[in-house]
């Protein structure tokens, strides 16, 4: 394997990661927005407040996700698995 090929596979790698890791990103990051400004219009100062619903949403956002997630790390496994063969 040279320079080149190995750049290649761990650019899909950090491609793959970002994939990945964004809609669970996304969804705390609305969520923890949303529960801020709820605490700022409320005048409610409770540090506890945010994580019940953050970890709620982002579990459901796990069960929705989760089948395209293993889609993707599928598909990149059988893509260093393709590149493994090829050698």
């Amino acid at each position: 394997m040279n320079g080149a090929q190995v750049l290649d596979v761990a650019r899909d790698a950090i491609w793959l990661t970002l994939q990945l890791a964004a809609p669970i990103l996304l969804v705390g990051l609305i969520v923890g927005v949303v529960i801020g400004l709820f605490q700022a219009l409320t005048q409610v100062q409770e540090a506890t407040l945010i994580f019940a619903p953050k970890i709620l949403m982002v579990f459901v956002t796990l069960l929705i996700t989760l089948p395209l997630m293993g889609a993707l790390m599928g598909g990149f496994m059988r893509h260093i698995a393709d590149r493994i063969a090829a050698m």
